[in-house]
């Protein structure tokens, strides 16, 4: 008997990385073995010298296929068995595991948005919809699109057995909203990049396209981020470690932001609930903060932060690493951990 592996992996496309999928035919019982595929397609080697090994680092059940069938998130390795260039994972694992006493949790809100036919959907052919209001949260068939691909999607990472937390529609037409976590840096990215590519198969089934781009459609209407509300251990005992970790990230704003997506200056424009991209910011429930403290942890005196300022298209396995280095470094410095 056998079943079916689908090796998932993130290609070297810039600025933003593509999901690339193939199956693979294992004997059962057998482990998931290294694979291989063409860089040369792939954005991740030249003709030349072509050959790419996919290694096995998350495996769930996969929902589509279901049965003894898996989905298997990889990391892309040189045939020498380093970590290719494109790979961001191998960085944020180190990071991970230096700082792991401090028990850093991350939830990340993923937004998105629907195409179809060329454009937003629910946005009619050659003009657009009314403003935006009605819609966030909405019900009702000319307020809310796609609701029956958001439910699907939301059951099949539901039986992966995925960390998601819960969905919404969110302020533009055909825009959606999923959350992963809580869960530590390494496992909510390995997640949110497997709810990433169930999003996009089983929009696949609509004749429908889904897209993380930062500013789907210019002028008055929100764009697409992935809010990332992060605390340590030190953060959900106490408010001073949360003061500690906004200054931390102050002090290293143009580097966070450099890496935080492609197309940043357009959706961090100071306006639609973002601050301006090359200033930060933060206060207590300010959504138009670069980072936002929700009021109820003002109240408590612990809790979390809310990492306003990355785009939908980011990549997660970069920004864990980058908020646990700087403000897990700042935290140890200042001998609160």
């Amino acid at each position: 008997m056998t079943f079916k592996a689908e090796y998932i992996w993130i290609d070297g496309t810039e600025p933003t990385a593509k999901l690339r999928s193939k199956t693979k035919i294992v004997a059962d019982g057998a482990e998931l073995p290294l694979w291989g595929f063409d860089g040369s397609s792939t954005n991740q080697a030249d003709g030349g010298s072509s050959d790419r090994v996919l290694k096995p680092v998350f495996t769930c059940p996969d929902p589509i296929r279901g049965g003894a069938n898996v989905l298997v998130l990889c990391e892309v390795l040189d045939t020498d068995m380093t970590p290719h260039s494109s790979n961001t994972r191998a960085a944020l694992v180190e990071v991970a595991e230096r700082f792991a006493e401090q028990e850093s949790w991350f939830g990340i809100e993923q937004e998105y948005t629907f195409f179809k036919e060329g454009r937003p959907l629910g946005f009619p052919i050659g003009g657009f919809p009314a403003p935006q209001g009605g819609y966030y949260c909405g019900v009702g068939a000319d307020e809310v699109f796609g609701r029956d691909v958001v439910e699907k999607h939301l059951d099949l990472c539901l039986e992966a057995g995925l960390a998601i937390s819960g969905i919404n529609a969110e302020v533009m037409p055909g825009q959606w909203e999923f959350q992963v976590g809580p869960a530590g840096p390494v496992e909510v990215a390995d997640q949110l990049w497997i709810a990433r590519w169930l999003l996009y198969r089983v929009a696949e089934d609509f004749n429908i396209a889904a897209t993380l781009d930062a500013k789907p459609v210019k002028g008055d209407w929100n764009g697409a981020g992935a809010h990332t509300n992060f605390s340590t251990k030190a953060m959900r005992e106490g408010y001073d470690p949360i003061i500690t970790a906004c200054d931390a990230l102050a002090a290293n704003a143009p580097a966070h932001v450099k890496h935080y997506g492609a197309g940043i200056e357009e959706r961090l424009t100071g306006h639609h609930e973002t601050a301006p991209w090359n200033e930060f910011s933060y206060g207590v429930s300010d959504r138009g903060a670069s980072v936002r403290i929700p009021w109820q942890v003002e109240v408590e005196k612990k809790g979390y932060i809310e990492d306003r300022r990355p785009n939908a298209n980011a990549d997660p396995y970069l920004v864990t690493r980058l908020i646990v280095d700087t403000c897990c470094s700042a935290l140890e410095k200042a001998g609160q951990v």
